[in-house]
């Protein structure tokens, strides 16, 4: 009888250990822990892949910057598209797609164009596409645009104090020989006149600068927006010019009509007192 108590009490226990496991309580917290060990783990190997991209965004964005301002206008205006094996190329650039979906509100709004979501400053927006949009960074070409700040002279448009510091004779060497290993990679001078004439624009603007002689600045042929100054200031010049232009003419054609008519008055006056 002992034995069959013992039986029927641990068959109970069985079906409410069973009871309890199948209820919907259980099972949601079950669901619940189980996708929250997930979210953490995507979390956690998205943070690790971050990681693993050792590319400076802020470098990149001054070296992107300096292509644009000092280089894009000339290549635009020889109508020449840049190779996808030019190193320059915004294809070959890891955060070129995020800065694009960057949207400027104003000075105190950034907005995702990924998700819409909006941020008081810049860096803001840039911890998010690293925490919530890393996945859409461009690693197919593995190519970080910072590498190439050396030779483009990022550090003159970011005011940085290393563009003020001591020329190191060594790494102006190496920068020369960066800069020249990208005029011959992005404008092969075999492919045609307009290749060349931006292979040499390229070395003026960016590779004779390296050098600890002080004798070349950076940008020596200008960019978009100094030649945007130079178009207002053609303008101004000219409109000024025209109106002195038109009070001198209209100076000099009063002066030959009024010499004119008293050319014609002398004349006049000589054949009437003509003796007869």
């Amino acid at each position: 009888m002992k034995k069959v108590s013992i039986f029927v009490i641990s068959m109970l226990y069985f079906h409410l250990l069973v009871h309890v496991s199948s209820s919907p309580f259980l099972y949601a917290t079950q669901v619940y822990e189980e996708s929250s060990g997930g979210r953490n783990l995507k979390q956690k190997h998205e943070q690790e892949n971050a990681q693993e991209v050792h590319c400076s965004r802020e470098r990149s964005r001054a070296a992107r910057k300096v292509i644009e301002e000092y280089l894009t206008p000339f290549v635009e205006r020889e109508n020449y598209q840049l190779s996808s094996k030019c190193r320059l190329h915004p294809d070959n650039d890891i955060f070129w797609d995020q800065e694009e979906h960057k949207i400027y509100i104003d000075r105190n709004e950034w907005r995702c164009g990924y998700c819409k979501k909006s941020f008081r400053e810049e860096k803001f927006l840039d911890q998010h596409f690293d925490n919530r949009h890393y996945n859409l960074l461009n690693l197919s070409h593995g190519r970080c645009l910072a590498d190439f700040c050396g030779a483009l002279h990022c550090d003159a448009v970011m005011n940085s104090k290393s563009s003020r510091s001591k020329c190191n004779p060594e790494a102006a060497a190496r920068n020369l020989h960066l800069c020249e290993s990208l005029a011959d990679e992005c404008f092969p001078i075999s492919e045609g006149p307009s290749a060349g004439r931006l292979h040499e624009l390229f070395l003026h603007q960016f590779c004779d600068a390296h050098t600890c002689s002080g004798k070349h600045k950076p940008f020596s042929r200008g960019g978009k927006d100094q030649s945007s100054f130079l178009r207002l200031a053609a303008g101004a010049l000219i409109l000024v010019l025209l109106p002195v232009f038109y009070l001198f003419l209209y100076l000099i054609q009063s002066d030959v009509k009024g010499r004119t008519q008293e050319l014609r008055r002398i004349s006049k006056d000589a054949w009437k007192t003509k003796p007869s």
